[in-house]
């Protein structure tokens, strides 16, 4: 106030509390009360209370039991009946009440100040807040609020943060207003006696309204008239009058939406009740989630849904929220148009949506180059499926080949690890264990070793519908478990796939998840094999840069270490080792001269030279034994005794 003058004396403001002064104008004397929402940061520390037009202000006046007053209409003027003031708008009071104090000297300075104030975020214009009459549900009757605590722990929540705050919500929340004042909505099917004003709000009346709202819809309570929509007969029964006026109040819409599940999963006999799962963004905790479990626990006494999920926002490639005045909008179509709804379906499933969901141009296409991958396997396994019977040509698995088996084995722990992912909602787990699956374990390892045995054994041969077999399971189960996020493709792949079955990949069964089907020791084996194959494959990559060799089958590989458990591992499967490194001849030896030093395995070094012999025309590999064969002269002695049984 800009005032001088001495401090007679400084107290603490509860000194205060219950006194009461003298109105400036009025003839009324006004409560000194104390309220917590009042600092010294923020003004003076003394402020006028107006429990009718504010939360804060409403609260602090139940305590003290303050007259919930309200002097302003429904157009933002003073209602008539206030005395000196009745009829004008606020802001034209805001003079006249200056004047009136100067009049009886009460004002001592006015002057304006620029402080924080609540505006309309649609029309920008100040927002005066009122205390109205309006239908509540009561979070205490019928122990409402403790049956929602107790319910939401018969839910899972995903991820598991969503239960703390859902809980901290209806523990803390008050009464639910579910009356708004809106032109047009679902009424609140309530009348008042025209004669004493009394609410009419019967059960056997509202199930009469229900009655005639499910045969010609809600927009009967405005197009009847009250006596159209009550049982003939209808009387107040507070004063006997028999007419009546209808609420003009309408449900929150959050009402509506809480009550989804008696309109969805009760109503039809394919369903059940409560839901499988309920999905929305963050924000629905206050909304939908919430609304649903008070609406269902209240009517019903369960929760309407067995899990709820939870995912973030979409924002763009950096971060930020997208926006149309940023420009950094990315349209569904545009995506659809240039990668692929697949891709789009892929981008979805690949994202951790705990957190905000990314997404660019850039993470578009790195999932573009991770569907093709995925398709090209598939389109790699049906071409050489193309003549394979599944009646007649597979494979028992006892008579498989042992590396076939092994393939086996890792569908097989990609089946339990694609089972819990689709269990527990974890889509970017399925995404990378499938796309690891495809592009590791298939691609880079098992199909490129299995290509050479594929294309030279015989037809009919066990090497040949053994590997068979097992591509055509791997795909039958691929396809099931990704039918679920790419759609099209699996549908595209199912068609394809040699053998009787279902009509539709989306009429098969998911593959069950069976531990017998595992071969742990069988994995460890060959992960130990594979340890070594890496090695192998970084000494050919030098030998290629110095001109040694070029294509794998062009190279001898010699092994030379000391460890007496990998050594014999390697000595085992001397047979086989240059099959599996794609190589012509793999000799085990004491020592190599300026060989690749393994950093994984003690004392491992591996040496690179050019094969020994020729090449086989028909299968690439190099043998010391071309030209033995008269018959066939550029022929290796294993293609000679695939052609001599005319195959």
């Amino acid at each position: 106030l800009d005032l001088t003058g001495n401090v007679i004396a400084t107290f603490s403001g509860e000194l205060f509390e219950n006194k009461r002064c003298s109105h400036p104008f009025y003839e009324r004397d006004s409560l000194i009360i104390l309220g917590d929402h009042v600092t010294l940061e923020a003004g003076t520390g003394c402020v006028h209370t107006a429990p009718g037009h504010g939360h804060d202000d409403y609260v602090v006046g139940l305590k003290y039991g303050l007259d919930i007053y309200n002097p302003v209409d429904d157009y933002g003027r003073y209602r008539k009946d206030v005395e000196l003031f009745g009829g004008m708008k606020l802001a034209e009071a805001n003079d006249a009440v200056c004047a009136k104090m100067t009049e009886v000297g009460a004002l001592l300075q006015r002057s304006e100040l620029s402080h924080s104030y609540p505006h309309c975020w649609r029309c920008k214009k100040p927002v005066i807040f009122r205390a109205t009459a309006q239908w509540f549900v009561s979070m205490e009757e019928n122990n409402l609020r403790e049956q929602a605590l107790k319910h939401i722990n018969d839910v899972q929540w995903i991820p598991g943060w969503g239960r703390e705050r859902i809980y901290g919500m209806i523990e803390k929340r008050p009464d639910w207003c579910i009356s708004r004042q809106r032109t047009w909505g679902v009424p609140i099917t309530v009348f008042y006696c025209a004669e004493c004003g009394e609410a009419l709000a019967d059960g056997k009346v509202m199930h009469y309204v229900a009655d005639l709202f499910e045969n010609g819809g809600s927009d009967q309570w405005y197009e009847k008239e009250p006596k159209e929509l009550m049982p003939e007969g209808t009387c107040c029964s507070a004063c006997g009058h028999g007419e009546f006026t209808k609420e003009s109040d309408i449900l929150d819409v959050w009402f509506d939406s809480g009550v989804s599940h008696a309109a969805v999963v009760e109503k039809r006999d394919n369903l059940d009740s409560p839901a499988d799962l309920y999905l929305e963004g963050s924000d629905q905790h206050r909304g939908w989630f919430h609304s649903s479990l008070l609406a269902s626990v209240g009517t019903r006494g369960v929760a309407p849904y067995k899990a709820v999920l939870t995912h973030g926002f979409v924002v763009d490639g950096n971060g930020r929220k997208m926006s149309k005045s940023q420009g950094n909008v990315v349209a569904p179509e545009k995506v659809i148009n240039k990668f692929g709804a697949e891709v789009l379906r892929l981008w979805v499933a690949a994202q951790d949506y705990q957190d905000d969901i990314r997404i660019s141009d850039e993470i578009l296409q790195r999932l573009s180059d991770a569907y093709r991958r995925i398709r090209n396997t598939a389109r790699y396994i049906l071409s050489n499926i193309h003549d394979f019977d599944p009646a007649t040509d597979m494979v028992a698995d006892g008579d498989l080949l042992e590396l076939d088996r092994w393939a086996l084995s890792r569908l097989e722990s990609l089946v339990g690890k694609v089972e819990n992912a689709y269990n527990d909602y974890e889509f970017h787990v399925l995404y990378h264990a499938v796309h690891n699956f495809c592009s590791v374990e298939l691609s880079s390892i098992y199909l490129d070793i299995i290509k050479d045995r594929i294309y030279t054994s015989g037809a009919a041969s066990l090497e040949r519908r053994s590997a068979q077999t097992a591509m055509y399971r791997i795909l039958d189960a691929l396809t099931r478990l990704i039918a679920p996020v790419l759609s099209f493709t699996a549908e595209e792949i199912w068609a394809k796939m040699p053998g009787e079955r279902e009509s539709s990949v989306h009429l098969a069964m998911l593959p069950q998840f069976e531990t017998s089907l595992l071969d742990v020791q069988l994995d460890e084996v060959y992960q130990q094999l594979w340890t070594v194959r890496s090695d192998v494959s970084k000494a050919l990559e030098l030998a290629r840069d110095a001109k040694l060799v070029g294509n794998s089958l062009e190279a001898k590989i010699t092994l030379a270490l000391s460890g007496v458990e990998c050594r014999e591992l390697l000595e085992k499967y001397a047979d086989q080792l240059a099959t599996l490194f794609i190589v012509s001849q793999v000799e085990l030896v004491d020592s190599v001269d300026a060989g690749f030093t393994s950093e994984k395995i003690v004392d491992l070094v591996v040496g690179v030279t050019a094969a020994d012999g020729d090449k086989c025309d028909r299968c690439w590999n190099y043998s010391t034994e071309i030209g033995a064969n008269s018959s066939h002269p550029t022929a290796c002695p294993r293609c000679i005794a695939v052609l001599e049984q005319g195959c």
